[in-house]
């Protein structure tokens, strides 16, 4: 309110100073309110002393201090409570309100300065020094007051809270100070901004901190105006359209024309009418039907119901595949196309003769494939697809990590759309695919959920009959699809996801299979993609194992046909530059294609030796022969263990050393021989890590040759786990471990006896050239291992 003219306050006079230049006035602290000199403004009095203090002064006709407190939650009640600086008051008359407070109109007069409190109680007093500053008229002033007043006449017109008759009384003040009070009154400041202004002594200083904060004013009104334009421009489109569109719909309705939307309402609901859904489907599909009616063409939930309604009726429901029940074409499809793998092939033979027999009554597999990189588990599943006459769908769960992608997301998110595992079933327009995981070891998790706990549901026969996707919001029928997961590794999946499949394994192709891949599929394959089928080009059996050897180290077959692509790649482009190409690509010709040999290959010992023995490790790609290194030496019975050695084998070689310890007078050994010598036990090949209990029995016997100065035969190899007893335990990989010894001309190899099992799996070619001897002891390793002294006194070898 602004207060000029007001006759009221008149006739109270302002405190007079004395000799010492200060006044002597009563104390009311004021409430989230700061009052400036010339203006008017109403306060509310909450308590009985201030109102006391108020009415004493009047009787008086004496004028009051006002002072803001730096708190707001209660009334100041010491003076470190109150700012220093407040403005000195001429009172109206107490008026009583309504609600039980009171009030008064206050009329500030000039700026006070508190020096010291002279009472505290029941009301403050205070004596203070009144403010006064005066400005000389300059053309600096003059235009600082043009500027301030034109950026509050911008603020009063973009902000219908500020009165316009606040612009007409600052046009007529010509004090630079004044019109600074006037302009901060009228705007909404915090207290401690308005106090800051108050404590501002110098007219002009005060007039351009004011013009900064009008500037600063401005700017988030423009800011608002331009949203609330925005606003309304939208809304006037949008009632502008629904007006066109009903003005639309009237005139073709006079015209007996049909309306486009309801056009598409009849057409969804034709086809809600005859997809076979269920039933929780159907009564769920008309049920948004329903609301879709319901709702206006331009509403924005219609395009989301719309896609809803598309996602349940593109759906396969009902419509399957027929399969094909034929057994010895499907064993041929599965023999044209993949090599070996006789397991998974049974297993696809047996589901095929079991739903001939109970086509009703069988549950549909879910299978793991689980083998090393390019042993073919992707494209057999392929092949399976083919052989039971089914379509084929793939999704690669590799690097995901939000449960959504498998169960959707809930309708509520804008884009919303269901999981993979819906949208791959919409693609495939079937209920029975053949549906591969593909890398299901390669799941993640964050804090966006688990999608490996999220196929617990897909992946159980109990439960994927009525699978639910977050966006469907419907059950929906897995329970006829055929299921294939992959995996490199086992130890990633959890094991509850792990019970719930039927395990596969791939392990891998020895020398011999890679070579008949080579052959039946590779070869003939690499030829026709590079236009060489009627070159008469051919690659010798030598050349083919060469690479294998030589050029590649892996598990699959995925290098080697990029070696006889590379080889044909180079045959092509003589071919193209006519010049002379080979007919056979033999081994002694082969580093002319692909350059020197990338892998050498591991063989025997050429001699009998004290300290080494063979050993056969199993890898990723394949098996391995390892020769474990024993040397003594004098010292203080120290053991020093080298060749990036895992945990589980560092405690196999102390295991070892501890049986051959305990056996030292059965072996002949002085056992102060361990206090005097060191033990140095070495596997070469350092930059790779070797890990595994399997060494046991080869550390051990290394060891006690070593020990006893007796040679080890070079054409033996072992694998086995040693216990302290000397017991050997069974282990794993003998497949491609005897196969490892066999190509690395090693003939006698020694396994545990529980392991006479696994030499089904091994080529009946391979044990004829071999002599397999399978060991319950150490004594039995060392029977068959170990040269007699007198072979070693006199030099000679086992051969």
């Amino acid at each position: 309110m602004i207060g000029q003219g007001l006759g009221d306050f008149y006739s109270i006079q302002d405190a007079e100073p004395g000799d010492d230049g200060l006044i002597e006035l009563t104390l009311i602290p004021l409430l989230d309110v700061v009052v400036y000199p010339n203006m008017v403004t109403p306060l509310f009095i909450p308590r009985e002393q201030e109102i006391a203090a108020i009415t004493e002064a009047q009787a008086r006709q004496q004028t009051i201090l006002g002072v803001a407190q730096r708190e707001i939650n209660e009334i100041a009640s010491q003076p470190d409570e109150l700012y220093t600086v407040g403005t000195e008051m001429a009172l109206g008359r107490l008026m009583h309100l309504p609600e039980g407070g009171t009030s008064v109109l206050a009329q500030g007069r000039r700026r006070v300065q508190i020096v010291a409190f002279e009472q505290l109680s029941p009301h403050f007093r205070v004596k203070a020094r009144p403010v006064t500053a005066g400005v000389e008229p300059s053309r600096e002033v003059t235009a600082l007051m043009r500027a301030t007043l034109t950026l509050f006449q911008k603020c009063i017109q973009l902000n219908a809270q500020l009165p316009e008759e606040a612009y007409v009384y600052a046009l007529n003040i010509e004090e630079p100070g004044w019109l600074a009070d006037l302009i901060t009154s009228s705007l909404d400041l915090p207290i401690d901004e308005r106090q800051e202004l108050l404590e501002t002594f110098d007219p002009v200083q005060r007039l351009r901190r004011v013009s900064a904060l009008l500037g600063r004013e401005l700017e988030v009104l423009e800011l608002e105006e331009s949203i609330h334009s925005q606003v309304r421009q939208e809304v006037d489109r949008s009632q502008r359209e629904m007006f066109l569109r009903e003005q639309m719909r009237v005139i073709q309705h006079e015209l007996g024309e049909m309306d486009i939307f309801q056009q598409e309402l009849n057409d969804l609901r034709e086809r809600i009418d005859v997809t076979p859904m269920s039933e929780e489907a159907q009564a769920k599909a008309l049920k948004e039907m329903g609301r879709l009616m319901m709702i206006p063409p331009m509403a924005p939930e219609v395009g989301v119901i719309r896609t809803y309604l598309d996602w349940l009726l593109d759906l396969p429901w009902k419509e399957r595949s027929e399969d094909k029940i034929d057994l010895v074409q499907a064993a041929q499809i599965l023999d044209a196309d993949h090599f070996g793998l006789p397991k998974a092939k049974d297993r696809i033979l047996e589901h095929m003769a079991v739903r001939q027999l109970a086509p009703d009554k069988m549950r549909s597999p879910i299978l793991c494939f689980v083998g090393p990189p390019g042993t073919g588990k992707t494209s057999l599943g392929k092949s399976i697809a083919r052989a039971l006459g089914r379509e084929f769908v793939r999704v690669s769960l590799g690097g995901v990590r939000d449960e959504a992608e498998i169960r959707g997301h809930r309708r509520t998110y804008i884009g919303a759309l269901p999981g993979r595992i819906i949208q791959t079933m919409r693609r495939v327009s079937v209920i029975n695919p053949v549906f591969m995981l593909d890398e299901i070891d390669k799941l993640g998790m964050d804090f966006r959920g688990d999608p490996a706990a999220a196929l617990l549901e897909v992946l159980d026969p109990e439960q994927n009959n009525s699978f639910s996707d977050h966006y469907l919001d419907v059950t929906y029928d897995l329970s006829q699809v055929f299921f294939i997961t992959t995996a490199n590794y086992l130890d990633p999946i959890p094991p509850a996801l792990l019970d719930r499949m039927e395990l596969i394994e791939f392990p891998g192709y020895v020398e011999e299979e890679k070579v008949s891949i080579a052959q039946q599929f590779l070869m003939p394959r690499e030829l026709e993609r590079h236009g060489l089928q009627d070159q008469d080009l051919r690659f010798d059996e030598s050349a083919i194992r060469l690479i294998c050897r030589e050029y590649t180290y892996e598990a699959g077959v995925r290098n080697l046909e990029r070696e006889i692509a590379k080889v044909c790649r180079k045959v092509a482009r003589r071919v193209a530059e006519d010049k002379r190409i080979p007919k056979r690509i033999t081994a002694e010709g082969l580093d002319k294609y692909l350059g020197p040999p990338q892998f050498l290959a591991t063989l025997a010992e050429e001699d009998d030796e004290v300290g080494v023995a063979t050993g056969l490790a199993w890898t990723e790609a394949g098996g391995e022969i390892m020769a474990v290194e024993v040397s003594l030496m004098p010292g203080k019975g120290m053991v020093a263990l080298t060749g990036q050695l895992g945990d589980v084998m560092q405690e196999s070689a102390q295991a070892a050393l501890s049986y051959t310890r305990s056996r030292a007078a059965q072996l002949d050994v002085d056992p102060e021989e361990f206090e005097r010598l060191d033990l140095h036990v070495h596997l070469p090949e350092g930059a790779i890590h070797k890990d595994g209990p399997s060494a046991g029995i080869t550390l051990a016997t290394a060891l006690i040759s070593a020990l006893t100065q007796r040679k080890v035969r070079r054409d033996v190899g072992m694998t086995g786990e040693i216990t302290l007893r000397g017991r050997v335990l069974p282990v794993g990989g003998i497949r491609e471990k005897i196969l490892a010894a066999h190509r690395a001309g090693i003939k006698t190899v020694m396994i545990p006896e529980r392991n006479e099992k696994d030499l089904v799996d091994i080529p009946k070619r391979t044990l004829r050239d071999m002599t397999i001897i399978q060991v319950r002891h150490m004594d039995d390793v060392l029977d068959h291992a170990l040269l007699s002294v007198e072979h070693t006194l006199n030099g000679k070898d086992s051969s």
